[in-house]
């Protein structure tokens, strides 16, 4: 469904200045495929270039080299087709002085798929009134509209950029519970977050992206397979892990799993561990395919 190859891109200078910055991307690689209910969750560091990749799916910037295909479409193309059966819920809102009705009767139109019904059932699940001015509300309530809205679009492709952000805990359970009744086998989620938390049990395959480059991409199944988390109760800092830190009581730690037996995952701990320990983190997990092409 997403497919992206050797994808350069930059930053121009501005509105007179075409010169290229600093590449955000060069040569990235990251395929992405609809199936078994699957939420990609992107994870990195601010600055590593999330928004930028999301924004490059969706056809909002160019990538100055290589090929994109989104849903058999150039995103570059900006075809209604690909956009009738997109929707992306952007980290910062920008939204029209309107009452969220009068959102509805604008924009539905442009989502074949919209329902009206789901709409409303969202927005009454988030506690909201269609005669609401959105220019009016909090942050929070701003951002329940827009996720409520891409849900009843029903869009093949649903992108979240920091969709937990400005919700309170029993919205962000609500927004679970959603999202966990809205997968099928042919649409495809794409959560970007630093609230891991918040969507531990939810994403699945785990990319993290540190300075444009992809460094990780695997499914919460092989992660398990490969690693275990634990927390170990000692007044010293363990040795022979991949990554450990200091907790009260003792130490949180992430170790090659050797006795096959799998434990919870920690999100958190597998995001530090690949940042700080990427070459033993690499080399753990390509090992199993090395073996296998000799």
């Amino acid at each position: 469904m997403v497919n992206l190859s050797n994808i350069t891109f930059s930053y121009k200078g501005g509105l007179f200045n075409n010169k290229l910055g600093q590449p955000v991307f060069d040569n990235l690689d990251l395929q992405m495929q609809a199936g078994q209910g699957q939420i990609y969750g992107l994870l990195g560091k601010n600055g590593a270039g999330k928004t930028t990749l999301l924004k490059l799916i969706s056809g909002l910037v160019f990538a100055d080299q290589g090929s994109a295909e989104v849903m058999d479409y150039n995103p570059a193309d900006r075809h209604p087709g690909m956009l009738a059966d997109i929707y992306y819920v952007q980290e910062e809102l920008y939204l029209p002085e309107i009452k969220i009705s009068e959102y509805q009767r604008f924009y539905a139109p442009f989502y074949p798929k919209f329902s009206v019904e789901q709409f409303d059932f969202y927005l009454k699940e988030f506690g909201l009134q269609k005669d609401k001015k959105i220019s009016n509300l909090s942050h929070g309530q701003k951002k329940k509209v827009m996720l409520s809205f891409g849900m009843a679009c029903n869009s093949r492709l649903l992108i979240l950029d920091e969709p937990t952000n400005g919700l309170d805990i029993p919205s962000k359970a609500q927004f679970r519970k959603m999202i966990a009744n809205a997968i099928s086998d042919d649409r495809l989620f794409i959560i970007s977050t630093h609230q891991v938390k918040d969507v531990a049990n939810l994403i699945d395959p785990i990319i993290v992206l540190e300075n444009g480059k992809i460094l990780f991409n695997e499914s919460v199944e092989r992660i398990s397979q490969k690693l275990t988390f634990d927390i170990e109760a000692s007044a010293s800092e363990p040795t022979d892990v991949f990554y450990s830190e200091r907790i009260p009581g003792g130490y949180k730690t992430v170790r090659e799993n050797l006795s096959g037996v799998e434990s919870e995952l920690d999100l958190e701990a597998l995001f530090n561990t690949i940042v700080f320990n990427q070459e033993k983190i690499n080399h753990l997990f390509q090992k199993e395919v090395r073996h296998a092409s000799n």
